[in-house]
């Protein structure tokens, strides 16, 4: 799915790798078989924290011949205090998932949902730590089809099985221990929104506030008013602000896995590597050994030292 431009402008090499627009994904399913690029597999991943009705809204419209991706059931395991709410699926149940939705050896494939990649970044990640380089985030998602004049089809999709095969570890994960060594040494970013990183709510797990030593980056941050991710420069200003500059380690985390991996993508745009804490605060806040920091942290790093 290479190309030139991007909406017109020049693309940078790490925008081109992770997204993909609405006007692009348009012009590679319009295509007939065997004429240029190779057709995507299309993958709707409609999720929201306290919402069970991605299944319906798929249903109702989606982008025409993407198949739905059930979160909760297909990118992740059975949750556990000990593990987190959305554990990393075992590699064999990712593999027998995603040859369900049609993916293939060579074939790319692009992810999306309605709520500016938020949830689509799992499959994203997953994938893309799996193995599968091709994997790209529909910009802006449903709401910047819709926009580009794209149609949507109603129904259920079931896909001609995939035959992709699986190897885990193209992307780099790190656990608790890891987590609070990379908030002294380097930089761990909490994707998570800034009121529950200092503490003052905690909708979902059992204690508020933050790994000691983290620093607040808001997922939301990475998407500009419509949903769609800021612009590369952009990025890299903000996350360079926040002390992800060349030559630190960066890791992230959020409440289980699922929006932190939407930070990584962004990251990835800027042409910063990240490591994920899958287990992130579900897995950390369980453990009644591990410290909890309320409060704003060390703020806004200039050069990945506190400020």
């Amino acid at each position: 799915m290479d190309s030139e431009t991007i909406d017109g402008g020049p693309v940078d090499s790490g925008r081109a790798d992770v997204l993909v627009t609405a006007h692009e994904l348009l012009d590679l399913l319009g295509r007939a078989s065997g004429s240029g690029p190779i057709t995507p597999v299309v993958l709707d991943v409609r999720w929201e924290l306290g919402r069970s009705d991605g299944h319906e809204q798929y249903l109702a419209g989606h982008v025409p011949g993407a198949v739905y991706v059930d979160l909760e059931a297909d990118l992740a395991a059975f949750p556990s205090p000990q593990h987190g709410r959305h554990p990393l699926p075992e590699p064999e149940d990712l593999q027998a998932a995603a040859r369900r939705w049609g993916v293939r050896g060579g074939v790319p494939v692009v992810v999306y949902d309605t709520v500016g990649g938020m949830s689509a970044a799992r499959a994203w990640w997953l994938l893309r730590w799996a193995g599968v380089a091709d994997v790209r985030l529909l910009d802006g998602g449903l709401p910047a089809w819709l926009a580009a004049g794209g149609r949507l089809d109603v129904g259920e999709v079931t896909a001609r099985p995939g035959d992709v095969v699986l190897e885990t570890g193209a992307l780099a994960t790190i656990g608790p221990d890891e987590a609070r060594a990379l908030a002294e040494t380097g930089v761990l970013l909490d994707a998570r929104a800034a009121e529950r990183f200092r503490g003052e709510v905690e909708p979902v797990d059992p204690r508020a506030g933050h790994i000691p030593g983290a620093v607040s980056a808001p997922t939301s941050e990475n998407l500009d008013e419509v949903g769609r991710f800021l612009p590369t420069a952009d990025l890299a200003a903000r996350f360079a602000a926040l002390g992800a500059v060349g030559g630190a380690s960066v890791g992230v985390y959020c409440g289980s896995g699922v929006t932190a991996a939407h930070q990584v993508a962004a990251l990835a745009v800027a042409g910063i590597d990240a490591a994920l804490y899958p287990g992130s605060w579900s897995q950390w806040s369980n453990d009644a050994d591990r410290p909890v920091e309320t409060g704003p942290g060390v703020g806004v790093r200039a050069t990945g030292s506190p400020s």
